[in-house]
């Protein structure tokens, strides 16, 4: 797919690889929207974009503003061709110290919020036989790892939706694709780690921004199902399915320093 012109929507675009992917699809030559639940982080990344674009307040946990956000850019574009569900946290913690509360609230935004923008575009992309849906999960969503059970749980649901979701499109014309990054170096981890255990842990194998977000781009352009990374990434994971029992036990042991 050539992004000339096509209307791109990202969720979460207010910093990290959201604002990323805006920057790179308006220069691929698309018109991306950027969305996120701060106006004021919105119309600072604005300035960092060259080319036609726009800013959209939105909640993702907001099913009624959500339905708004998405008839409003439909209404005035005619269509979205793709939708990047980006929106999404993590707090690092161990099970039994996380309030049922932040387990609820991370399923909330990282997989509730991706069924609820998606359920909102897709009759759109299917009246029309085309469109994209891009579902920003993680490799967290194929592997789990100590402090991460609420987290990597999101995102296991939401690579099951985004697998599940794909066959029952098959043959509509409308593209699912997943993007499974390990630690990005964002302001993700403000959040997630605020003693910065874990980013110093992990500094050797994150990646830039500007990496995961040129692959989502590339994602777009090509069309594809679903893409790991790193490399690293991508290998342990093909360990863990063939080999689970022990490299449960040697993952175990390396990544309990989270």
């Amino acid at each position: 797919m050539s992004l000339q012109n096509k209307i791109v929507l990202i969720t979460g675009a207010s910093s990290g690889i959201g604002a990323l992917t805006a920057k790179y699809v308006a220069e691929a030559g698309g018109i991306p929207i950027l969305a996120a639940r701060s106006e004021a982080k919105l119309q600072e990344v604005s300035k960092s974009i060259a080319g036609a674009h726009e800013c959209m307040v939105l909640d993702v946990t907001d099913e009624q503003q959500v339905h708004m956000v998405m008839e409003a850019v439909i209404a005035r574009h005619g269509k979205i061709d793709v939708l990047v569900n980006n929106a999404g946290f993590g707090l690092f913690k161990m099970a039994m110290e996380m309030p049922i509360q932040e387990f609820e609230a991370m399923m909330d935004v990282n997989y509730m919020g991706v069924v609820r923008c998606t359920k909102a575009v897709l009759p759109s992309m299917l009246a029309r036989g085309a469109g994209q849906i891009v579902n920003v999960a993680s490799i967290a969503g194929k592997i789990g790892t100590p402090k991460s059970t609420a987290y990597s749980a999101s995102k296991h649901a939401v690579l099951g939706f985004t697998n599940s979701l794909r066959m029952e499109l098959a043959h509509t014309g409308v593209i699912v694709s997943a993007i499974n990054p390990g630690p990005i170096d964002t302001p993700f981890f403000d959040t997630a780690d605020p003693s910065g255990q874990y980013a110093n842990n992990v500094r050797w194998f994150m990646m830039p921004p500007e990496r995961v977000a040129k692959k989502i781009v590339s994602v777009i352009e090509r069309g594809r199902s679903e893409a790991d990374l790193p490399r690293l990434a991508s290998i342990g994971v093909k360990l863990m399915q063939l080999f689970p029992r022990l490299s449960s036990g040697a993952a175990a042991k390396l990544l309990n320093k989270k």
